[in-house]
């Protein structure tokens, strides 16, 4: 399971330092796609199995499905993680995210998601995250 938060940078290469926390459970190989909120997601291979064999149950006939699960393989890369705990992330999802300098990596469970220093704080500082708001949801949700 993942959680936490960590503030960490991108090198001019567009490197990135994986929390050694979660190198474990992602392994030395793992999936990193586009996420939702303009964030990346990264997944262990086999939770990224787990999600795939899910997708597939959605039925491919209905437009909004065949869109999403273009978005989320689309946008899918294998990393690796070298000697340093580093990983490339492409460009192509430095621009998704609009990842610059500084980024915070988080935990979510199942899954881990990079997110640019200030969209994280500005998405923290929202309505997103007001503990009286995501109170009334998990009574919503019966949790």
């Amino acid at each position: 399971m993942f959680y936490g938060e960590y503030l960490h940078s991108l090198d001019a290469k567009g490197r990135m330092i994986v929390p050694a926390k979660f190198r474990e459970e992602l392994g030395e190989k793992f999936i990193l796609t586009k996420g939702l909120d303009e964030c990346l997601f990264a997944y262990s291979l086999e939770e990224w199995s787990n999600l795939e064999q899910k997708l597939k149950t959605l039925p491919f006939t209905d437009k909004d499905v065949r869109a999403f699960v273009r978005f989320f393989f689309a946008g899918a890369n294998e990393c690796e993680l070298d000697k340093q705990g580093r990983i490339l992330i492409p460009q192509n999802l430095r621009d998704y995210a609009k990842l610059e300098k500084e980024l915070y990596v988080i935990g979510v469970s199942t899954r881990v998601e990079i997110w640019d220093k200030n969209k994280w704080e500005e998405y923290c500082r929202g309505d997103n995250m007001s503990p009286d708001k995501i109170a009334e949801k998990m009574a919503m949700l019966g949790i």
